[in-house]
């Protein structure tokens, strides 16, 4: 699905592609979380190998992954574990992850995929123990994660004379506006400009546009960037 596609122009991610990983233990038994970035289903697969071959003796490698702004791939597995013990537990703990603090029905967690390690010690959890266990373990491994915000922008182009351009930048960015590039050309410039992919942002940088260049340049709107 592609940015123009997407209905979400904001989710949530880690922070880095660094991997992020937990130890919690229950009765003995050792569920080791992990959680890391991914863009692709393929990266995804690829880091619950790594993770299995770094634990080839483990019992149990149980995974799940959410992909996409509007998460719309997701999958698990109970790698063994009675079914729906593990995966879809994991899986429901990453969506429902609430990730603003200022609005606790935001969970918009994306792009991540979580591993857990489980090492048997001798005890018993029983179903509903499992299930407790393994969604313990990626809250654990996520409470030590950083979340950021990842954006949708909407890019635009500002045609304005060589000679203004300079001090056309200088007083976008000092607007708190994105600047991504400028071209020069012969005579003229273009200053690339990106802001939040909604009506309401696209309307005010219109508006501060006009504000700084007495009404003398427009925005040619184009197109969207995840940032």
């Amino acid at each position: 699905m592609t940015a123009e596609e997407s209905r979400a122009n904001q989710y949530t991610v880690l922070s880095s592609f660094e991997p992020v990983e937990s130890l919690l233990e229950i009765k003995k038994s050792e569920f080791i979380g992990h959680v890391k970035r991914v863009q692709t289903e393929s990266e995804a697969r690829a880091y619950i190998e790594e993770i299995r071959k770094k634990y080839h003796d483990a019992r149990h490698v149980c995974s799940a992954f959410v992909l996409g702004p509007d998460r719309e791939t997701q999958r698990s597995s109970d790698d063994g574990e009675p079914a729906g013990t593990a995966g879809i537990p994991m899986l429901q703990a990453l969506l429902n992850r609430r990730t603003s603090t200022e609005d606790e029905s935001v969970m918009d967690l994306s792009d991540i995929c979580a591993v857990v390690v489980r090492y048997f010690g001798g005890i018993k959890l029983g179903a509903g123990g499992l299930v407790r266990a393994y969604t313990d373990a990626v809250v654990q491994v996520l409470d030590e994660a950083e979340l950021v915000p990842r954006r949708r922008l909407r890019m635009g182009a500002i045609e304005t004379s060589f000679a203004e351009a300079g001090k056309l930048e200088n007083e976008l960015r000092a607007a708190g506006i994105h600047v991504d590039t400028t071209d020069y050309g012969t005579g003229s410039a273009s200053i690339i400009i990106g802001v939040f992919d909604s009506p309401a942002s696209k309307a005010e940088l219109e508006e501060q546009l006009a504000a700084l260049t007495a009404g003398a340049s427009s925005v040619a709107w184009q197109d969207t960037l995840w940032v």
